[in-house]
């Protein structure tokens, strides 16, 4: 079943046109990539899926309602969370407090449970449950911000460049943790510039190029394909 419906989007900044025509769908369950080069329009597009740009022409459905129709700041409590490039965590806070702000859109008294649950997934923050999030490394920070956008329950978390500027080891740490999340049900659309990383474990690939979909299908066939694997994974 389809979660996730985006139907002939345009996107523009001023006069550039950004997203040119886009359609593409998320069903439930299902891991779904974005890749392409720096400049393709992955971001541009989840950020157009969260609400914070709005296309100009095209429709946005989730779980059945069109996006258009739904304020930005209402978004989240429908059931989508945006796990944001760059972290975008709280600095300032302790990794507790950013956890508890991921959960403003639940009632109070589910919070304690979720954050059990964030703590027991992410072993490392509870670790660092009273420390402020800015001093966290950079591994670190990228797990309290998926942690974060998990304590929303979402019916599809959104990931973009979530092993952006991360060493290798800790790049794998990451994309197991993603394996997980989608073993324990959650769907997940995966904006990820290391090609390799995400087709491997997503379901579905799309590829972006210069905000047009230049190719699509089942991420173990883009995996293999040599149009792909000339452009994107250096082989």
């Amino acid at each position: 079943m389809s979660l996730l419906k985006i139907e002939d989007i345009h996107v523009f900044y001023g006069a550039i046109h950004a997203i040119k025509g886009i359609s593409f769908e998320v069903n439930e369950d299902e891991i779904v990539t974005l890749i392409g080069a720096n400049g393709a329009g992955k971001s541009t597009t989840l950020n157009t899926i969260a609400g914070l740009l709005k296309p100009r022409s095209g429709k946005i459905s989730f779980d059945g309602k069109d996006l258009s129709a739904i304020h930005t700041h209402k978004i989240v409590s429908q059931g989508m969370a945006l796990c944001p490039e760059g972290r975008r965590i709280f600095q300032q806070m302790t990794v507790r407090e950013n956890l508890e702000m991921g959960g403003y859109t639940r009632p109070k008294t589910e919070i304690p449970a979720s954050l059990d649950e964030m703590f027991q997934r992410f072993p490392r923050l509870k670790e660092r449950e009273k420390q402020i999030a800015g001093t966290l490394s950079g591994g670190e920070q990228q797990m309290l911000a998926m942690a974060r956008a998990l304590m929303s329950k979402p019916k599809l978390l959104m990931l973009d460049e979530p092993s952006m500027g991360l060493a290798p080891i800790l790049v794998e740490q990451i994309f197991d943790i993603i394996k997980e999340l989608h073993a324990a049900g959650v769907t997940i659309l995966l904006v990820e510039q290391n090609a390799q990383m995400a087709l491997s474990v997503a379901d579905r690939a799309y590829v972006l190029e210069t905000g047009k979909i230049s190719m699509e299908g089942p991420a173990d066939e883009l995996l293999h394909n040599d149009a792909v694997r000339k452009a994107y994974l250096g082989s």
